[in-house]
């Protein structure tokens, strides 16, 4: 399987305040950050599969932080604070995972383990 490459895109850059160099950088090294560790992992991986299970995993974690700073906006929100900096980090989430599943052979391997892992999960919930 081939390494994947991700970045941060520019409207998410672009929609930051004037003053947010360093939540730019931090950006930019998180998605660096979780480049390497996905690219090390498919490296590492004795199979495509296993290499894919990895990736899954990864993309289920960017789900989760998404949805998580998702939910701080409206509480910025109702506190009267500028929910900028949650929207752009939900943004970023949102558009690693995107970028994941436009890499050629990843995105229907991606799509076939989630939806492997859902009826995996159904069965064992079925015979408890």
């Amino acid at each position: 399987m081939e390494t994947v490459s991700l970045g941060v895109p520019e409207p998410i850059l672009d929609s930051l305040p004037a003053d947010s160099e360093d939540t730019a950088k931090d950006m930019q090294q998180a998605a660096a950050g979780w480049e390497r560790r996905i690219n090390d992992a498919i490296e590492a991986a004795d199979s495509d599969e296993e290499a894919v299970s990895y990736v899954v995993d990864a993309v289920e974690r960017l789900e989760s932080r998404l949805e998580r700073f998702d939910e701080f906006v409206p509480e910025l929100r109702a506190w009267g604070q500028s929910p900028i900096y949650a929207i752009s980090w939900r943004n970023l989430y949102a558009e690693l995972v995107a970028q994941l599943y436009d890499h050629e052979e990843l995105g229907a391997a991606l799509d076939r383990e989630r939806n492997q892992r859902l009826v995996e999960d159904g069965i064992r919930f079925g015979n408890a």
